[in-house]
């Protein structure tokens, strides 16, 4: 099974490419539960109920249209966290986007138990928020370094400095979403040169990168850019769909 991470985006053309693979593994993951058709829990926090209420229905209508599967939503608002009933009999988890780090504060009472599940073969799908705290080191937002802009304001998650928080540890690199709608890869970019993370991926909207056992593959429509620290800077380079 395999950790998708989706950087945004909701074209409807785009929708079977981004979501097939992944209700694929729940399908696989649901038969050997007994299961015909997969339990996909989907949790979402919203900036209050209408919002979180809009963001579920969303993907209650989209997840069905792609394949057979029961969507099961948990819906919070900003600020509160999940119980282990989010997680219970489900045979693959889609974290949803929002505020990156309302998303990470709503995951903490069930980190560790998360970790296991994936860990045992439940797939997990990140879109934009959920793909940022799925990194071991998560870059939850910011938009400056030592007061030095480096990405959108809009882009920064209601915070000011780039900060970096201990994520779900389902990969090793650091992910930013919405990279060449938002402009978020400079800040990828910024944060490696400054060491506040030891580099990443930045997934461009409507597209997914798939990390699977030892391989990384790439769906959708855009790129996925991946930066490393070189001896001169950093290297900035796209990871071939």
């Amino acid at each position: 099974m395999s950790i998708h991470l989706v950087g945004g985006g909701w074209s409807p053309e785009h929708s079977a490419s981004l979501y097939r693979p992944f209700l694929a593994e729940a399908e696989a993951r649901a038969a050997g539960a007994g299961r015909v058709v997969p339990r996909v829990g989907v949790i979402i926090v919203g900036e209050d109920e209408a919002d979180a209420a809009e963001s579920a229905a969303r993907y209650t209508t989209l997840l069905p249209s792609v394949a057979a599967c029961e969507p099961v939503v948990t819906a919070l608002t900003e600020g509160e966290q999940l119980t282990s009933a989010a997680l219970s009999d489900i045979d693959a988890l889609l974290v949803g986007g929002g505020l990156t780090p309302s998303y990470l504060e709503a995951v903490a009472p069930i980190v560790d138990e998360l970790r296991l599940l994936v860990a045992d073969g439940l797939p997990y799908l990140g879109f934009s928020a959920g793909a940022a705290i799925a990194a071991d080191r998560a870059l939850i937002g910011g938009w400056r370094i030592g007061g030095i802009a480096v990405a959108p304001e809009d882009a920064g998650e209601d915070l000011d400095e780039v900060t970096v928080d201990e994520g779900l540890a389902l990969v090793d690199l650091a992910i930013d979403a919405h990279a060449a709608q938002w402009g978020t890869l400079t800040r990828l970019i910024a944060a490696t040169e400054a060491g506040i993370v030891d580099g990443g991926v930045a997934i461009d909207e409507d597209t997914s990168l798939i990390v699977g056992e030892g391989t990384l593959r790439v769906e959708g429509a855009g790129n996925v850019w991946r930066v490393v620290p070189g001896e001169d800077g950093v290297v900035v380079s796209t990871i071939g769909g």
